[in-house]
């Protein structure tokens, strides 16, 4: 099966895939795009089969049949366990909020895709739906201009929403609704970056867009290589809270509509309008973990907290028109693609994470990782502490598929040489963020 990069557009969506969990977010993602916006492909970041069965890329081949999406297989990335030792010796992880985001490191990845020949790349988690063509809003050079970002090395995004309504005990103090940038904020309204400070100066990581070119990757890579371990593993959103201090300064914002989060139907209501979010992002527990339940009083519920039956139930109406096309397919593929992304979708009795530890970890044990703590003893008699601390209690972790091992370190990415940024890595190494090294890496490469 074909997966030419050549496509006459000069943009193009990116995403990840690390774990059969996540298949038919994916899958429905690029369903989803591709009837909205048929003329830009979807890059499809995959890792190996040590954490990706073989089932889910055959399934992902047969939708690039039907949808325009381009197969790029990467290796994980992953921070070596251990205190000051890259090797992966006497440590761990110990500031994550939730054991789904030790695969974001993969997302830096995204940057690699410098030498495919596209102009602008946005990525997009895999958590996703669209709902309305984006590209209009994600492409758009004005936005670029309003920011007064570079092009070169910035990024566009849209803000982190610091509300923090769930009370959530990891959060820091300064995260309530009075300190967050969409308090207040119009449909309409893109709300300014300011950028010293903690709460409205910060992106949401989940939906960015950029300009490829090896220097960026160069900036994304270095940095990353010569951080402190210790503050890598110290981060509670791992690629949001690294890519915040890589792009400090240094990004624009976009309208929320492309990026909407499904509780801000609730969270924000002046802001929100049902028809015009054009990428709902579902945050904490994915729609596909569980069906759209209704009580004996017809009160229809989903959602970690009951609250998302509307937006569970648009995902789930997407699934239903895939399904039936790819049901349909008259030479059978597509109804082989349905029987694997049916293995990790609730069944339609409500069925779904009940022996299905991958479904569950994803939907209703979504938050075991990151519990609020009473008593010292985590929620719940499956969770699994370890013992190290952090605001709120220990961290929860549990090994899921995937998890054989931590993998290659961020090393083979494309270290090209950005001579602007080491001046200012030189100044950030002074203040104690990176490793004490006798020498910076030297490179012939300079900006053009």
């Amino acid at each position: 099966m074909s997966t030419s990069t050549s496509n006459p557009s000069k943009n193009a969506y990116a995403t990840l895939l690390t774990r059969p969990s996540y298949l038919a977010g994916v899958i429905l993602l690029a369903y989803t795009l591709h009837n909205y916006s048929p003329s830009t492909p979807l890059i499809v970041l995959y890792t190996p089969e040590d954490s990706l069965p073989k089932p889910c890329l055959d399934a992902l081949e047969i939708e690039a049949r039907f949808s325009n999406i381009i197969l790029r297989k990467v290796e994980h990335v992953r921070i070596p366990k251990g205190g000051r030792d890259r090797d992966g010796r006497d440590g761990r992880e110990d500031g994550i909020v939730a054991e789904r985001f030790t695969d974001t490191w993969t997302k830096l990845r995204v940057f690699e895709v410098c030498g495919l020949g596209f102009e602008k790349v946005c990525f997009l988690d895999a958590d996703m739906l669209v709902l309305r063509d984006p590209s209009p809003i994600v492409f758009e050079d004005s936005y670029w201009e309003e920011a007064h970002v570079d092009r070169k090395m910035g990024i566009l995004a849209t803000h982190v929403c610091v509300c923090n309504l769930d009370s959530d005990s990891w959060a820091p103090k300064a995260w309530n609704k009075e300190n967050c940038a969409y308090t207040n904020a119009k449909t309409d309204e893109v709300p300014e970056v300011e950028a010293e400070s903690e709460t409205k100066g910060i992106f949401n990581s989940g939906m960015f867009v950029f300009h490829p070119s090896p220097q960026l990757a160069d900036l994304v890579s270095e940095t990353f290589e010569y951080m402190l371990v210790e503050r890598l593993r110290g981060y509670q959103f791992p690629d949001q809270d690294f890519l915040n201090e890589v792009f400090r300064g240094r990004w624009g914002g976009l309208p929320w509509c492309v990026n909407a989060l499904k509780t801000w139907r609730y969270w924000h209501r002046d802001m929100w309008r049902d028809g015009g979010c054009r990428v709902l992002h579902y945050i904490v527990d994915k729609p596909w973990a569980g069906r759209v339940v209704r009580d004996r009083e017809g009160r229809e519920s989903a959602g970690y907290k009951g609250l998302d039956s509307v937006t569970h139930g648009w995902w789930w109406g997407q699934w239903e028109s895939w399904r039936a096309e790819r049901m349909g397919d008259g030479e059978g593929e597509g109804k082989r693609e349905v029987e694997i992304g049916e293995r990790w979708v609730a069944k339609e009795r409500g069925e779904g994470e009940e022996g299905n530890e991958e479904l569950r970890a994803v939907g209703g044990g979504a938050q075991d990782f990151a519990r609020k703590w009473g008593d010292g003893k985590p929620e719940g008699e499956n969770a699994v502490a370890n013992d190290d601390t952090v605001a709120g209690g220990p961290v929860l972790r549990k090994k899921m598929l995937g998890e054989r091992g931590h993998g290659p370190v961020f090393r083979n990415m494309p270290m090209l040489g950005c001579p602007a940024w080491r001046s200012e890595w030189r100044g950030r190494h002074d203040r104690g963020m990176y490793k004490n090294r006798s020498k910076t890496p030297t490179s012939s490469t300079s900006y053009s």
